[in-house]
């Protein structure tokens, strides 16, 4: 009769616990989600950040903010998602970067491999080579010919060390045997107005940050990575067919959520991404920026970010980059 009872009592507190979770599905969200962008405002980050914000707001009626958490290349705002309550209000979005993180800092606050589960990825950015309108560059060629001749004579701005677009610099210098000055800046952003106003030679970017001064005849773009042209911008090579045996990296957005959040709220929150990622209003937006508008799951998004991981180690071993 007592083993009867406890098995009971366990199945009892198993489907209790299975209906919570259903009823915390259900009803979530029932306050404002806060997304965590860890970089400053102005990037590609947070760009696309915000546009998936308002879709979920739409779609959900409940508000989705973001919260620009800048510094130490991602990682304060990551630990703050990382150690927040992990009911499905506090959420961290990123890009790329976040697989740099393990080859950047030789001890980081968090485990970026397990205190940080991935939701799902959306729109997919190539990297973009751009310089100023009036730059002395007109193709990739000249370029690199003047870098060659001239090491570190031609700069280049990103939002930091170990971002993204400092490691994708530094393995197109690889890949073209060439040598770059890096000029770290605070934000994306501001690596930007620095190109705009001549202060940097160049600046590699994701084509979501960089398109509306593209489209406003502010930038122009040398070479997109991948296989195949921009749609948007069919006149501009890809770095293979501008002279420089080089694929290039692909820049994809997603969100990851604090470790322990119930998985009924990630199954719907996962829902929400993919209906907004399958709007005419959300398609239109990314192809705007130059970029492919799909969406991955948890799964998929984990596996890219894993073997994104691997990647980027390469290219830190390639380019003898010392850990912090």
């Amino acid at each position: 009769m007592t083993l009867f009872r406890l098995g009971a009592t366990a199945l009892t507190t198993t489907l209790l616990a299975s209906l919570s979770l259903a009823a915390v599905a259900q009803s979530w969200p029932a306050k404002p989600v806060k997304i965590v962008v860890p970089y400053a405002p102005g990037g590609a980050v947070d760009v696309v950040t915000r546009k998936m914000a308002q879709k979920l707001t739409e779609q959900t009626g409940q508000s989705f903010f973001v919260e620009n958490r800048a510094g130490a290349t991602g990682t304060i705002g990551a630990q703050l998602v990382a150690k927040a309550e992990p009911d499905g209000y506090t959420l961290m979005a990123n890009d790329t970067t976040y697989s740099l993180l393990p080859h950047i800092f030789k001890k980081l606050p968090f485990d970026p491999a397990n205190d940080l589960r991935p939701v799902g990825a959306y729109v997919f950015a190539p990297m973009a080579l751009a310089v100023g309108s009036s730059s002395r560059f007109n193709t990739l060629r000249e370029l690199i010919g003047e870098a060659k001749a001239k090491p570190n004579g031609v700069s280049y701005g990103s939002g930091g060390a170990g971002t993204t677009p400092h490691f994708a610099s530094e393995a197109l210098g690889i890949a073209a045997g060439a040598n770059f000055m890096h000029v770290p800046f605070k934000g994306a952003a501001e690596a930007t107005q620095a190109v705009l106003s001549g202060t940097i030679d160049m600046q590699m970017a994701s084509t979501t940050g960089l398109m509306p001064n593209v489209r406003g005849g502010k930038l122009r773009l040398l070479a997109v990575s991948g296989d195949k042209r921009l749609a948007a911008l069919p006149e501009v090579p890809t770095f293979n067919e501008a002279g420089v045996p080089w694929g290039g990296v692909v820049n994809w957005t997603g969100l990851w959520a604090p470790k322990g959040t119930p998985d009924a709220v990630l199954a719907r929150l996962q829902k929400e991404i993919a209906t907004a990622m399958a709007t005419p209003d959300m398609k239109s937006f990314a192809e705007t920026l130059g970029a492919e508008p799909r969406h991955a799951g948890a799964s998929a998004f984990a596996a890219m970010v894993r073997d994104s991981t691997e990647a980027w180690g390469k290219v830190a071993a390639n380019a003898a980059f010392e850990r912090q």
